[in-house]
């Protein structure tokens, strides 16, 4: 494929709900273009952009890919996205390489969740929004109850372009708006054929593109309200302007697997969707930290970011990037600007799926890919040193799924941390950490289903077979009451004994841990045991006596004892200080504490009382309500982290996918006495 300019380029992020049609959508462009030379089908599992295995067996999108076609000496980067709620890291991904968002919609289902969800994104990040209403060969689809409800959701701004003409339950002739002209497909190939009668419809449809265009500009909003009819040239300039500006979000019609439509598309990307270069510059910051604008610039210093890693064991790490200034070739010279080392650019490659073809270069406002960069990982830019910048990186949502991960066989462990961590690499919507105490290895996504696909890529690809279970929790355990007891360690075994006598007072205080003193008169306890002591005292806190969880909020204060010139040593004191510590718990009124998470849940305001009643329910407590954005509420709680563990999937059932959460460790409190029960119930049982 040759080299563009960034005039002739256009970046398009496929987007929107699961099933309705994207990567059906990026296949028949391809196939329409002759980048391919046969049409995959999704559920045959042979399509260009769902190649990863895991992809193939679900027929469904869980990464993001990157296909490119050449239509009208323009080159246009598809990035096709997943629309599974899991696997929203990859419309992170894509929208980040994107200066337009093709939202694809099903005709059938309508204005769904991911369609929202999509809309949202690329109107955060500014991007171009096109509307395709997918699946219109379908009987059950319904394009015109479709675009109704796009334009009642997202406003005047949805303007139609190509809409169908429906007869017998069959959408074969397609009307553009702006040429007036009707085309039909049921031949295979689109043939003009005479105006269908759409009745009232066909001048709805020319009212909203009138409408639409009107809020180009003052002065054709001025025109529209007069009621003047519109010229062709003012509809034209007018959509042109509205599209480059946002305030247009032109609507296609058709059906990806009949390839009824596509050419429209095409003609209206490459028409209307913003170049690169229309775009201008991006917003980054310099080594100084001082906000600077990156222009889109072939001939510039080289500068461009990392927005995707795929991580294999065989082939090796890619890292897929976006150049925004300069060229990316062979030996550019470049530094990564998070790590500050020189990074080393081997061959550069245009991706189409899983296929690699190389390049000479990747110029300003192109997508490409290089291997084996070993320090650099998603987010990252890459530039010339001789003019550093620091270009936006790739806002993944956090993870808020968390399962417990334990190898099938004893022993690899080590395996199992070594292939997450490269999964994390190729998709860092994933985390995990070891729990010292719970002995756990604890793997956090965005669902069951995130989750499900990382157990599957780590036997696949790392031959390490894992199971997954709930997370323990770190429960503390502390007392109410304070104590003064005697641990007294004596041993004769011939020769040198043992001897160690202390007095310690236990009580509880607001420490976080352990809070040691001494308050010895005369001597009864030499200073020199003093340390050994409180180690001993440190050791046991480890165990509590209730369930064996980390006490806290302990005070010691050792205030009297006895020693005996030979047999005392640093051990006996030690020894006599834990069994203090055993004596003492069980009389100082010890109790269960367990953790407590501050919830911050942003719901649909119709889902609010069914947020609250959830939160009752898991033992949590309401601390008030306050306006989000878009007509969402904020929720603020404090729960149970034990009742949290599967709350992601309560909130994506009860607001359809619309709802978030955060969710952060406050503090420790009394547990109540039938869950502290259990507890110490369950921990006698592994003991």
């Amino acid at each position: 494929m040759k080299n563009y300019s960034a005039e002739h380029i256009r970046n398009i992020v496929l987007a929107g709900h699961s099933g309705a049609g994207k990567t059906s959508v990026a296949e028949a462009m391809l196939y329409m273009t002759k980048a391919t030379d046969r049409f995959g089908k999704v559920n045959e599992g042979n399509t260009v952009c769902d190649f990863d295995p895991e992809e193939i067996k679900r027929k469904a999108s869980i990464l993001t890919a990157v296909a490119p076609i050449e239509y009208k000496d323009t080159k246009i980067n598809l990035i096709d996205t997943p629309g599974l709620f899991d696997f929203e890291g990859g419309v992170s991904e894509g929208m980040r390489a994107a200066e337009t968002a093709l939202i694809v919609v099903s005709g059938k289902d309508g204005v769904c969740v991911g369609t929202e969800k999509a809309y949202k994104s690329a109107t955060k990040l500014g991007l171009t929004k096109m509307f395709y209403i997918n699946g219109l060969c379908d009987e059950s689809a319904r394009f015109y109850d479709t675009f109704d409800a796009l334009k009642e959701r997202f406003g005047t701004g949805v303007c139609p372009l190509v809409v169908p003409y429906v007869a017998d339950g069959k959408a074969d002739i397609y009307i553009n708006l702006l040429e007036n002209k009707a085309y039909e497909f049921s031949t295979g190939e689109a043939k003009e054929t005479a105006m269908p009668d759409l009745g009232d419809r066909l001048e709805e449809m020319r009212a909203a593109l009138n409408e639409s265009v009107a809020e180009a500009s003052e002065e054709l909003m001025e025109k529209f309200f007069e009621g003047e009819e519109f010229t062709e040239e003012e509809v034209i300039s007018g959509l042109r302007q509205g599209v480059k500006d946002g305030s247009i979000y032109p609507v296609f019609s058709g059906d990806a697997l009949s390839i009824y439509g596509i050419g429209q598309l095409l003609k209206g990307i490459v028409w209307l969707a913003p170049s690169p270069a229309d775009k201008g510059s991006e917003k980054a910051t310099d080594a100084n930290g001082n906000e600077v604008e990156v222009k889109v610039d072939e001939n510039g210093a080289a500068a461009c970011v990392v927005f995707k890693t795929v991580a294999d064991p065989f082939v090796g790490k890619l890292s897929y990037f976006k150049v925004i200034r300069g060229k990316i070739a062979v030996d550019t010279p470049l530094v990564n600007m998070r790590t500050g080392a020189a990074e080393r650019i081997g061959k550069v490659m245009i991706i189409k799926g899983k296929k690699q073809e190389e390049a000479k270069y990747i110029g300003a406002g192109d997508i490409g890919c290089v291997a084996k960069l070993q320090a650099t990982v998603t987010g990252d830019t890459l530039c010339n040193p001789s003019d550093k910048v620091i270009l936006k990186g790739v806002n993944y949502p956090a993870p808020s799924f968390s399962m417990a991960i334990a190898p099938v066989n004893k022993g690899e462990e080590d395996k199992v941390a070594q292939g997450l961590t490269r999964l994390a690499e190729e998709d860092p919507s994933i985390s995990f950490y070891s729990n010292t105490e719970t002995k756990q290895m604890i793997l956090s996504g965005l669902g069951e289903q995130h989750l499900d696909v990382v157990v599957s890529k780590l036997k696949s690809k790392f031959g390490t077979g894992v199971t997954l279970d709930t997370p323990k929790v770190a429960y503390r355990e502390t007392i109410r009451k304070k104590v003064q007891v005697q641990g007294r360690h004596k041993k004769q075994s011939g020769g040198h004994g043992q001897f160690g006598d202390v007095w310690i007072e236990f009580e509880p205080c607001d420490c976080e841990g352990l809070e040691f003193a001494e308050r010895v008169v005369g001597g009864s306890v030499p200073k020199g045991f003093f340390p050994a002591v409180e180690k001993g005292l440190r050791e046991s806190i480890l165990k509590g006596p209730l369930a064996g969880y980390p006490m806290v909020g302990l005070k010691a204060t050792l205030y009297d004892g006895s020693y005996h010139p030979v047999d005392s040593s640093e051990m006996s004191f030690k020894m006599a200080a834990s069994i203090a510590y055993k004596n003492g718990m069980p009389m100082a009124n010890p109790t269960l504490l367990e953790p407590i998470g501050t919830l911050r849940a942003t719901v649909p305001d119709a889902n609010m009382g069914d947020v609250m009643g959830e939160v009752n329910k898991r033992r949590g407590r309401v601390l008030g309500m306050n306006p989000g954005e878009d007509g969402m509420q904020v929720v603020e709680a404090e729960v149970p982290m034990a009742e949290m563990h599967d709350f992601t999937t309560f909130i994506r059932q009860t607001t359809q996918g619309r709802g978030t959460f955060t969710f952060e460790f406050t503090r420790y409190e009394d547990a109540p006495a039938m869950v502290a029960q259990k507890v110490i119930e369950e921990s006698k049982v592994e003991q």
